[in-house]
């Protein structure tokens, strides 16, 4: 009786909550419930943390560098689009980098920052592959806590983003994350051509300074609203959960530069930092 009795608690609970849902993306791929979301996600933690080095353990490992070419410039491609309709649907058209609240308006710009929300979104779930491929490559040492619980906070963090404030001033970090991306995917995409075109990967020591950059930009692009005394952002627990997140990140990477660069402490002979290796964009 009381295990019913919390679950009627439990639904009615949801329901209240989701009744501010954004309804315009209801029926949007992944959007009715984060039910799909979840399983999926959860079904890559097992398959890389568990199974799929199980059965690679006797296996050889799968030859990849065309695939591994061809997945990295789609990346860069489909981040290069993502950003500039990030660019064309508030943050190069109107918005003020400060208190940028969410359109629900069924207008074309509103539908169209909303529609690149979810893009941003279902992208994440694309670069899942990222993990899958050094199973099937068996580089397990690259598959660390860091690297795992980047790819899978991150989209399931944002399908809520979706639900409810596809847009505004909570977007500044995708914004960002994109053009990261195509960088850093241009990168491995040149990596993975093989020896020949090492000589044009001469700022592969920048990629650290990028992502610290990075994170200095979000944390403090949102510590903003802290400060404002009439932002009228309608779900500014997103923003806390942005900042939070950033400010984490923003502290292992100056963490790592201070010991990689500051203490002189010599980078392992592949080149690959710890975080060079987790891709934690």
């Amino acid at each position: 009786m009381a295990f019913k009795d919390l679950t009627s608690r439990a639904v009615i609970l949801y329901d209240e909550w989701f009744k501010d849902a954004d309804p315009r993306v209801e029926d949007w791929l992944f959007m009715s419930s984060p039910l799909s979301q979840t399983i999926i996600i959860g079904a890559y933690i097992y398959f890389v943390t568990s199974l799929g080095p199980k059965l690679m353990e006797n296996r050889k490992p799968f030859d990849l560098k065309k695939t591994m070419v061809f997945y990295n410039f789609s990346i860069v491609f489909f981040s290069s689009y993502i950003f500039y309709e990030f660019l064309m649907s508030g943050w190069a058209t109107g918005y003020s980098f400060q208190c940028d609240i969410v359109d629900y308006s069924r207008s074309p710009q509103a539908m169209r920052m909303a529609w690149t929300c979810w893009l941003f979104f279902f992208s994440k779930f694309i670069e899942l592959l990222d993990t899958i491929f050094f199973v099937l490559r068996k580089k397990n040492s690259q598959i660390t806590f860091l690297h795992v619980y980047h790819h899978s906070v991150m989209p399931w963090t944002w399908w809520f983003g979706v639900k409810f404030a596809p847009g505004g001033l909570g977007t500044f970090h995708a914004l960002i994350n994109c053009l990261v991306h195509i960088i850093m995917y241009t990168y491995y995409g040149l990596s993975a051509l093989g020896p020949a075109y090492q000589k044009y990967l001469w700022w592969k020591k920048h990629l650290t300074s990028m992502q610290l950059i990075q994170f200095v930009m979000v944390t403090t692009h949102i510590a903003q609203f802290f400060f404002m005394e009439n932002c009228q952002y309608q779900f500014p627990v997103f923003l806390y959960v942005i900042w939070a997140y950033s400010l984490q990140f923003l502290i292992l990477f100056l963490n790592f530069w201070y010991h990689a660069y500051t203490k002189g402490q010599r980078l392992p002979k592949n080149g690959k930092s710890e975080f060079n290796k987790t891709k934690s964009h």
